[in-house]
């Protein structure tokens, strides 16, 4: 355990060597223990320095708790905020009250807080998992009640393809290798691939030379994305050019620093894939401050983006659909439900503005007679009025 860190069940079970349900038991006053295991349970308490949360410990064994929690990256990022109100109203239907966290995208941060829930005796869990979930995930995620993965794969039955597809689109954004102990969890997610391949098929009208633009390719949604990307390629028998795939970049003003930088090198570039909305913003910034003109879509949406100049193409999945679906399913479990694990896939819808129909870049001519490109007429998109929201 961590230096000052308060001491939790999961702490104790790990000291003492056996497993946390046994300690739950322990510390609930159950007797049917065995006299040596109790001993090092009692030991591993005092070591720690371990207090029970009281409140957790009133409800008694099989008694539901009437909470459920959210955790997601950011509870402030406007995509997450989405899904949560469409959480809560199915929740509150149902009588339950919602507890909502962010992670950050730290892994640590991610399993107090999920150690933290299950101390409190939540009904059940709905998580957007970090990059790395942490060594402790795999343990805890088998402690709790009900558990719903939303937006983000990790290796579960259902993903590991011993699960059910349910939903319109197709499973085509969830591929996960199978691994022993897969977690028994349903998963929500966007068809994230299919989405990526309605992106680049907009933008091919203007040209072969389509990049991609995103975070890191290790995240699952933007691997998809970008598988979706080479099969738009492939089925209009294009070679996918790999200096065309800008990824890594998580912020706007490093896409910004980095899409200026191909395009201040000479790239060929038709037109821009920004595989989610902190790519776009930076895409439009470093095209406005050189004055170029590109066909861009995005990926979900941005506040204002009908107001860019163009109005900005994206898309989109239905996010109250994302967050119904994964309340719904919770409920389910919580009530006892033992059906096989679904893989729920939401279908994504393009939102046709006018971005991707702007004017392709001017014919490439090489050599000292070379002109510089004329700037645009028209103003560089404005700043959204809100914060952006994002979909990693």
């Amino acid at each position: 355990m961590e230096s000052g860190k308060r001491a939790t069940m999961v702490d104790v079970a790990a000291a003492a060597g056996v497993a946390l349900r046994t300690v739950s038991r322990y510390v609930n006053g159950q007797t049917n223990i065995a006299p040596e295991i109790a001993a090092r349970i009692a030991a591993a308490i005092e070591t720690l320095n371990f207090r029970r949360n009281s409140a957790a410990a009133s409800i008694r064994p099989g008694q539901r708790s009437g909470l459920v929690a959210l955790i997601t990256e950011d509870i402030a990022n406007p995509f997450y905020a989405a899904v949560t109100g469409a959480v809560e109203s199915v929740l509150r239907r149902h009588g339950y009250l919602l507890l909502a966290a962010s992670s950050e995208e730290d892994g640590g941060r991610f399993a107090d807080l999920v150690e933290r829930l299950i101390e409190r005796r939540v009904d059940g869990l709905i998580v957007v998992p970090p990059l790395d979930p942490g060594p402790r995930w795999a343990a805890l995620a088998r402690e709790i009640r009900a558990l719903v993965l939303l937006d983000r794969p990790v290796v579960t039955e259902a993903a590991a393809g011993t699960g059910t597809p349910t939903g319109t689109g197709t499973p085509t954004g969830t591929e996960a290798p199978t691994a022993p102990g897969a977690l028994r969890a349903d998963l929500v997610v966007a068809d994230d691939r299919a989405g990526g391949a309605l992106a680049t098929r907009l933008l091919l009208p203007a040209g072969p030379r389509v990049a991609f633009v995103g975070d890191t390719l290790a995240l699952p949604t933007l691997a998809a994305r970008h598988r979706g990307h080479l099969d738009a390629l492939h089925d209009a028998g294009i070679h996918a050019d790999p200096a065309l795939t800008v990824a890594g970049l998580r912020e706007s003003s490093t896409v910004a620093a980095g899409i200026g930088a191909l395009l201040d090198a000479g790239a060929a570039v038709d037109g821009f894939f920004a595989a989610n909305n902190r790519a776009a913003l930076g895409v439009l910034s470093a095209l406005a401050e050189r004055g170029l003109r590109r066909p861009v879509v995005g990926f979900d949406d941005i506040e204002g983006a009908q107001l860019f100049d163009p109005p900005l193409t994206v898309v989109r999945p239905d996010l109250a659909a994302m967050g119904r679906t994964a309340a719904e399913l919770l409920v389910e479990r919580i009530a006892g439900s033992d059906r096989d694990p679904v893989v729920h896939v939401v279908p994504v819808d393009p939102v046709l503005r006018r971005s991707h129909l702007a004017a392709p870049a001017p014919a490439r001519v090489t050599g000292p007679a070379a002109a510089p490109p004329a700037p645009a007429t028209s103003p560089p998109p404005p700043a959204p009025p809100t914060r952006e929201r994002d979909h990693q």
